[in-house]
């Protein structure tokens, strides 16, 4: 069997891919959560006053909804988990600073990945994930973690070797490009980045995983051949392969089950007080009535006038009303009490 290099002679486009991932493979370690806090959080029983995987996954599911919420990329939720998990095997930390870790991590992974005009406000951030923060307690833990894990952030995770396998793979394959679908792979990264134990995986061994999962789902010797090259040209031996294909294999099997509980992906629904309704009726009525503009000629500068005063004094009660057609996920815990994040943090 050929490897990829041999491949790569003719293929100018396919050798940088190659060239890429050889420098992601060299940097995957200094991203990588440390393994001894991860397995002190996996040892740790729910009733102890601090982080256990219960919490962890849970708090991973609510970064889903957010990243989902606001319509932000895979990208933004995996680096959020990434900067938690790191956070998190450094730290000893009180469950009661978990809300305010998580919209951190969020608020941080958006800087890095998103345009500045799709980042969210903190103030949105924290009254939708209704984590009872401050924007201060936001700054001030912001600080803590940035320091802690030396203001860098931009990790190399199991997504940027998914989505580069994925690109290699259709770079030497004569199959269709939707054949080896990437939406589905992410989907499937989502799910696994949801419980802990494959934060201690190599992003690419994780990664590797699910792509030689979905090939094999597709019964196509020619992707699978390709997907052997690829295991060959990153080092993963086949011990490890098996042990978390494995591993892996069972995850996305309870994922798919109906049995899981997972993060809601329904259309967001607005649920309203009845006193709430009611100011909301009566306000509608308080809506004073625009002056009908004429079809001929143009008003003069006091009916101008008064027509905008009209038009602010509506904005008001229009904006108090929810939007009923925003489409996202909302799936929270029930509220959790304020946070104080000075001195209540312990390195390991």
């Amino acid at each position: 069997m050929k490897d990829l290099v041999t491949m790569d002679n003719t293929s100018n486009e396919a050798f940088k891919l190659l060239k890429q991932l050889s420098v992601h493979l060299e940097q995957e370690s200094k991203y990588q959560p440390r393994e001894k806090g991860l397995t002190l959080i996996e040892a740790t029983a729910e009733n102890d006053n601090t982080i256990c995987p219960k919490s962890r996954n849970a708090k991973v599911e609510d970064l889903w909804s957010l990243t989902n919420f606001f319509g932000l990329s895979t990208e933004t939720f995996v680096l959020a988990v990434n900067i938690l998990d790191r956070f998190l095997a450094i730290m000893k930390v009180k469950p009661k600073h978990l809300s305010c870790i998580g919209v951190c991590c969020f608020q941080l992974a958006a800087r890095v990945v998103e345009e500045d005009c799709n980042i969210p406000s903190i103030h949105d951030v924290i009254r939708i994930s209704q984590c009872k923060c401050t924007v201060s307690d936001i700054k001030r833990m912001e600080k803590i973690i940035s320091e802690k894990l030396h203001f860098d952030f931009k990790a190399t995770t199991a997504l940027t070797f998914l989505h580069l396998y994925h690109t290699i793979v259709l770079c030497h394959s004569s199959e269709r490009k939707e054949v080896l679908s990437l939406e589905k792979l992410e989907a499937q990264l989502k799910a696994c980045n949801c419980r802990l134990v494959f934060s201690k995986a190599k992003p690419s061994v994780l990664a590797l995983c699910l792509l030689t999962l979905e090939v094999e789902t597709l019964k196509s010797l020619e992707l699978f051949e390709i997907a052997l090259r690829v295991q060959k040209h990153s080092k993963v031996n086949d011990k490890d392969m098996l042990y978390w294909r494995e591993l892996v294999s069972n995850c996305l099997a309870d994922y798919s089950s109906p049995e899981c509980c997972k993060p809601d992906h329904k259309k967001l629904v607005w649920i309203v007080s009845r006193r709430t309704a009611q100011n909301l009726h009566n306000s509608y009525y308080s809506v004073p009535e625009l002056p009908t503009i004429p079809e001929y000629g143009y008003m003069n500068e006091s009916e101008s006038e008064d027509s905008c005063e009209d038009m602010s004094s509506g904005e008001d009660s229009l904006s108090s009303s929810p939007p009923s057609d925003l489409e996202a996920s909302f799936f929270f815990d029930d509220c959790k009490p304020k946070l104080k994040c000075r001195n209540h943090l312990y390195p390991l």
